[in-house]
């Protein structure tokens, strides 16, 4: 089984401990560092200084609380039900040894309860446990709520815009559309998928490319860089004196963990990688195909429309005109560039020079700076085609939400302190 990993809650810090005891802080850092989690996260001090600081910052994917200096540990999970984001996984730990007070820390959605003093393999397991039921959990709700989207950008040519309407759509799903995302940008060595959020974009994907056997969801958490609270980037500036060498397995790896960490993955697709990988459009489902309106990307959007027909027959095609400029100021009218595809324009993305420098300026998405445009109207209408007409699903199963569940329905009575 690969490490815990899961970029569908969010993308921040694996794990966070909040122990009162030394021994306890030396089982977590083991369990840490057996499992590749950076041990700075490790605090001195119980679930007051866990709610002190979470209410301050990022909530970890996987935290554990020490209760055993708790004058009401009910009363204090339900004060930290308040600070952790939804979705974070919570395990505590303490000196109360009764079922009771087990079974309702777990009613009240907390993952597991480990008696102090507990050792490294206890809390490893206990982990392991936690987050393959919340993988399972989310998986099934992931799957009622919403089919997975993956789509790939295709410029037909060079300077279409493709990695624009790629970056565009990948923020819009995430900040727009609340969906955790990720984008993979498979232009190695002159890709701009980083560049366009301002963050550098590390040696993740050139590290996949150079050791396949190391992708798993671990290798994912790592390489992905932030450009956002719901947005993973992976992208890289290898360098010109590196050739891409093999068959393409690290690429279609790379593709498949995305796909079962994130519901929804935007792919920019240089056009040459299709003739070199093809298999690159198995687990594609759409298939967005930039293009503008000039005689040479007529030419090559009818001969990568063809190709997509026979090479990827199961994956949507949407076709976006970009850059268009209206009337005369166009090369072709899009009644004649249409008529000469064989097939209508889904999306017409206005030329807007301004608000393109701007973002450039800004290390920004262009659909972040065109706001309310027509071009960002544009973007914005493809991304509504991506994930459907169905609402943004709530991101519920949360510590806050199963505690007040909790709360309402059985009134629990609080135990008296641990002593």
């Amino acid at each position: 089984m690969n490490a815990p990993f899961n970029p569908r809650v969010s993308l921040r810090d694996p794990f966070s401990a909040f122990l009162s005891d030394l021994d306890s802080e030396d089982a977590a850092r083991a369990t840490a560092g057996t499992l590749g989690w950076p041990m700075e996260r490790i605090h001195n001090g119980g679930v007051r200084y866990a709610i002190q600081t979470l209410a301050v910052s990022s909530s970890p994917s996987v935290l554990l609380v020490d209760l055993s200096e708790a004058a009401d540990p009910l009363e204090e999970i339900d004060a930290l039900a308040e600070v952790c984001e939804p979705g974070t996984i919570v395990l505590t730990c303490g000196t109360t040894n009764d079922v009771r007070f087990y079974r309702e820390l777990i009613a009240i959605g907390i993952q597991d309860y480990l008696v102090k003093p507990f050792t490294e393999q206890q809390l490893h397991e206990a982990i392991m446990q936690a987050q393959l039921q919340a993988t399972d959990a989310r998986g099934r709700e992931e799957t009622a709520k919403t089919p997975h989207v993956q789509a790939a950008v295709i410029g037909v040519r060079g300077g279409v815009g493709a990695t624009t309407v790629a970056v565009s759509a990948a923020w819009a799903m995430a900040e727009s559309h609340m969906r955790n995302t990720a984008l993979l940008d498979l232009d190695v060595h002159f890709g701009t998928g980083a560049l366009s959020f301002d963050i550098e974009p590390g040696r993740g994907l050139t590290d996949a490319i150079e050791n396949p056997s190391r992708i798993d969801g671990l290798f994912l958490e790592r390489a992905l860089v932030k450009a956002g609270t719901r947005l993973g980037v992976l992208s890289a500036e290898a360098p010109m004196h590196t050739p891409v060498t093999g068959d393409g397995g690290a690429f279609l790896q790379l593709q498949e963990e995305l796909r079962n960490a994130f519901p929804f993955t935007v792919v920019d697709l240089p056009r040459q990688m299709l003739i070199q990988h093809p298999a690159l459009m198995q687990g594609i489902t759409t298939a967005i195909v930039v293009t503008e309106l000039t005689l040479a990307a007529t030419r090559d959007t009818i001969r990568l429309l063809s190709w997509l027909k026979s090479n990827a027959p199961s994956s949507k095609v949407l076709l976006v005109a970009n850059k268009v400029a209206g009337g005369a100021l166009d090369e072709i009218d899009r009644k004649s560039f249409e008529a000469s595809v064989e097939r209508p324009i889904d999306i017409v993305v206005p030329i807007e020079a301004k608000a393109a420098v701007q973002a450039a300026k800004l290390g920004k998405p262009f659909i972040e700076v065109a706001g309310a445009s027509k071009a960002g109207t544009a973007l914005g209408a493809l991304v509504d085609q991506l994930i459907g007409e169905e609402a943004a699903p709530k991101q519920n199963g949360s510590l806050l939400d199963r505690l007040a569940d909790f709360r309402k329905l059985l009134k629990v009575e609080k135990i008296p302190p641990a002593k």
